[in-house]
């Protein structure tokens, strides 16, 4: 399920993000993670399953799309197809908008079989959200 940051997961969402190579420098990790906090086009959610907080996902929200900066998952559940629910659940919850990915995660965005119309929206029927 996807969930919206608060503050009480601070350190779940930095231990999610160390997982990226620039993010394991601590200064930088706390910038971003300033970022997300006070930049009112910036949100981060994260993914949640029985086991608990397993994924993340950061935005830059833009007036005409909204722009993927980072997604991760925990290693422990990589390859089981979980980057993609989150990316699908969060062009749900922006359906209005289009999603698009950054120079980090273009390529990701591109394999995850995103179905948008001219207005932003899935055009797949009866698209379920995991």
């Amino acid at each position: 399920m996807l969930m919206k940051y608060k503050s009480a997961y601070q350190k779940i969402a930095m231990g999610l993000l160390s997982f990226f190579p620039e993010h394991r420098d601590l200064e930088r990790l706390l910038v971003t993670m300033k970022e997300y906090i006070t930049e009112s086009n910036r949100q981060l959610f994260l993914w949640k399953e029985q086991e608990g907080f397993i994924g993340l996902i950061g935005v830059r929200i833009g007036e005409n799309q909204i722009q993927v900066t980072h997604i991760c998952v925990n290693p422990s559940h990589r390859n089981q197809g979980l980057g993609k629910r989150i990316v699908r659940a969060l062009q749900e919850h922006y359906s209005k908008v289009p999603l698009t990915g950054d120079e980090a995660t273009s390529e990701f965005l591109s394999r995850c079989d995103l179905h948008i119309d001219e207005k932003g929206k899935d055009s797949r029927p009866n698209l379920a959200v995991l």
